[in-house]
Formats: C-alpha cells, sequence, structure tokens
C-alpha cells in the first residue's frame, strides 16, 4: 500500500533580506537570484515529501508579478501538490515585504515538478498527497492540467531540440 502525506507536511517558509548586490541596477532583485531561491524551497519541500533524494524535472513558468526592492524581505512558501509514481509537483508562492511600511505584495508564483531517486538514482515512488485547505484543493485538482500541459511542451521542446545544431558555430 502507497503511504500518503498531506500537503503541509511538505511545508517550506525561507525568507531573506534583499540586500544591494542581490540587485539590478533597478535596484530590484535579480530573477535569477529569485529563481534559485525557488528551486532551493522547491527541492526541499520535494525532498521531505518523498524523504529521498531529489532531482528538478521541470520548472513550469516563473512569472514575475511584481519588484522586490532592496531593503525589503522577500518570504517564499513552497509545498507539493500533487504526485504521480516518481513524480512530485511543488508549488512555490513568493511575497514581498516592505519591513519600514509593512506593505505586503505578491510577487511570483512557480510551478516545479521533481523527481525522487533511490540509492541508484533510478525514479522511486512517492507517497501521494491529500489536500486539506481550499488553496490545497484547488491546486490539487488542476494539477492534471499543468501535468498535460507540460507533457506537450517536453514533446514540442524535444522537436525543437532536433532542429538545432549542436557543433560549436566555427564548426559549421
Amino acid at each position: 500500500m502507497v503511504e500518503s502525506k498531506f500537503c503541509k507536511e511538505s511545508f517550506v517558509v525561507k525568507t531573506s533580506n534583499v540586500f544591494p548586490p542581490d540587485t539590478n541596477y533597478h535596484g530590484t532583485l535579480f530573477g535569477g537570484k529569485l529563481m534559485g531561491y525557488i528551486d532551493d524551497v522547491a527541492s526541499i519541500a520535494a525532498t521531505r515529501h518523498s524523504r529521498s533524494a531529489v532531482v528538478t524535472a521541470s520548472t513550469d513558468s516563473v512569472d514575475f508579478l511584481h519588484p522586490i526592492h532592496v531593503g525589503s524581505s522577500v518570504c517564499l512558501e513552497a509545498y507539493v501538490t500533487y504526485t504521480g509514481r516518481s513524480s512530485m509537483e511543488v508549488f512555490v508562492k513568493v511575497i514581498a515585504e516592505n519591513l519600514i511600511s509593512g506593505e505586503r505584495n505578491m510577487c511570483a508564483i512557480s510551478f516545479l515538478t521533481f523527481v525522487a531517486l533511490d540509492e541508484n538514482g533510478k525514479p522511486k515512488q512517492v507517497p501521494t498527497v491529500v489536500p486539506q485547505s481550499d488553496e490545497e484543493k484547488m491546486l490539487h485538482q488542476s494539477a492534471k492540467d499543468r501535468a498535460e500541459t507540460r507533457k506537450k511542451r517536453k514533446k514540442e521542446n524535444e522537436k525543437m531540440a532536433q532542429l538545432f545544431s549542436v557543433a560549436l558555430p566555427w564548426e559549421i
């Protein structure tokens, strides 16, 4: 019998200050820095759910909804929303807070897929996930549509990759 776990059992929170070295010349957090934070918290949530090593299989998108300014804090929340046999979909939301005024903004959302690995680096079965809150239920119910979109996008990208040369420019 496959074990089940609640979404909240994989819940991860990461909060960081946004310092000048973390920002671009607009004084806002580098997108790549935020993407690194997103992958980090998502991988912790997936590992917490599967209790095994994991690898990132895909990042659906990172939709930047609001800039994150220097001097703010950035808070990321992540948890597993859906599972396949060895894969896990992880939802990440990013909230920025002006620590002086208290103003908070939803700055980004993202969905990532991770695969759990056994000690030989092969995919291993993961526990099913059980949503409880309204947010968790909504994300769980819409996960199959996102999975189909991922599969379609991957096939399209595989076809496109075949069109491009892997030779170095000077070898063509």
